[in-house]
């Protein structure tokens, strides 16, 4: 390579977003998810022994999905084919699979297919190399921030594995931003930029977990302190500026952000509809994110009101949007709506203590199959195979009711949730006390028949 090349190659990675540049290309150099890539883990030995296998990335914006793609590509000796699924259809997608069988046919090399926005696919796109995944002339590479298992057709998804990504912490993220002001090759180490703790840490609570927007707003910082000549140093006010977001009043070890919205959800939880608005006053005035808030009140509204009044998940929403239309500074009082409301609510966590004892037991009894009586039969084959063989329908049944067990046998018995006697839950309690009371009933009858 002549030295023009060079210098040509480097002006044009310089030319791209900090985020894409501070890409790493090895597994060594990756940030993070050590759940899925730390040493010993499956997915690591995959790609230093060269046996990747289909597998979606599932996780929020900016947790590493593209980057583990192109690293299994910089680490695997597959021919890669990158594409998304927005742009390409089945065409695109017969012509790579022409691509792979001539790479396997020439010059024995496997396929590796990265599909980014796998939910994007429709159903023609996804059957489309179904067979060839199945066969092995493909490897699927997917990544998605949405559910596969609602996204991704069940041939398919059977057919990978599916792997989650979480979204950065704070420490991973100071790493990066770290390694970005002073890597001098692909970074911001050339400009001698210097920045403090509390500088970087508004960028990365900014970013809430997202490594491409923490990245973005450093260089965005770094670009207006290039516009001021004779200045090195990005302050607060600077990302502040570049961010587009005040910095809360945090002290120096960042404390006031948590205690806050610490004394706002024990105001809500408490019943204290005045504290709860000083707390929500105190946020807002301190430059908190008010979706943050609300994404708070979402959760509470499952959380500590749950089905003693179950417009309260409503509410909260209906905030959530109202703030998303209206914006500051009118927004804030769809806020104050919300959190009076939660806070007059009738309270009660029996979903969030059912919900836990309920992954509480799949983690302890594992993936248990679905009983055959409640299972679909949409075939011949699955009839005669006792799917949905004395399945008895509710509506054929007084007050839409018969008891049946719908619980894997391993678990049948078993009660998770407990509804209190406070607001709705106390409506709930009592039809379920109903429905039990004919259980039992109906339980004795058949016993005595068989005497």
């Amino acid at each position: 390579m002549h030295l023009f090349d060079e210098r040509e190659n480097k002006t044009e990675m310089m030319g791209r977003p900090l985020a894409d540049r501070m890409r790493p290309g090895n597994l060594d150099a990756f940030v993070g998810q050590g759940h899925l890539v730390g040493k010993g883990s499956l997915l690591r030995r995959a790609i230093e022994e060269d046996r990747i296998f289909s597998v979606i990335f599932w996780g929020p914006p900016g947790s590493g999905k593209t980057t583990l793609a192109r690293i299994i590509a910089n680490e695997t000796a597959s021919h890669f084919e990158m594409f998304s699924a927005v742009l390409s259809g089945v065409k695109e997608i017969k012509a790579v699979i022409s691509e792979a069988k001539s790479q396997l046919r020439y010059h024995n090399k496997k396929t590796i297919l990265f599909v980014d926005e796998i939910h994007r696919f429709n159903k023609a796109q996804q059957d489309a190399f179904l067979y060839h995944v199945e066969s092995g002339l493909l490897t699927l590479i997917g990544a998605t921030t949405e559910n596969p298992s609602f996204e991704v057709i069940s041939p398919l998804l059977s057919r990978v594995r599916v792997m989650v990504l979480h979204p950065y912490s704070e420490e991973e993220l100071l790493t990066m931003l770290k390694r970005a002001l002073n890597d001098k090759e692909r970074g911001l180490g050339a400009l001698s930029l210097s920045a403090d703790e509390k500088t970087l840490q508004h960028i990365i609570r900014a970013a809430d977990g997202d490594a491409r927007t923490a990245l973005n707003n450093l260089e965005g910082a770094a670009s207006l302190v290039k516009e001021r000549r004779g200045k090195k140093k990005i302050t607060l006010a600077i990302v502040e500026e570049a961010v587009q977001k005040k910095a809360l009043l945090y002290d120096k070890e960042g404390e006031e952000h948590y205690n806050l919205i610490s004394a706002f959800h024990k105001s809500l939880r408490g019943s204290d509809p005045d504290a709860a608005m000083y707390w929500l006053g105190r946020m807002l005035d301190a430059g908190e994110d008010p979706l943050y808030i609300a994404r708070r009140m979402v959760r509470f509204a499952s959380e500590d009101v749950g089905n003693a009044d179950p417009n309260a998940l409503s509410i909260a929403v209906s905030a959530m949007q109202a703030f998303h239309f209206i914006g500051l500074p009118e927004g804030d009082l769809a806020l104050a709506q919300a959190a009076v409301y939660l806070a007059t609510a009738p309270k009660s966590n029996a979903l969030y203590d059912g919900f836990g004892k309920v992954r509480g037991a799949i983690k302890k009894s594992g993936y248990l199959p679905v009983p055959l009586h409640i299972r679909n039969a949409p075939t011949r084959l699955m009839k005669d195979l006792d799917y949905g063989k004395g399945y008895r329908y509710a509506h054929d049944y007084p007050g839409a009711y018969i008891p049946q067990e719908y619980l894997p046998e391993k678990l049948r018995g078993e009660t998770y949730y407990a509804p209190t006697n406070r607001g709705y839950e106390k409506i709930i309690k009592e039809r379920l006390e109903k429905w039990y009371a004919i259980r039992e009933r109906l339980k004795k009858e058949r016993e005595e028949q068989k005497k």
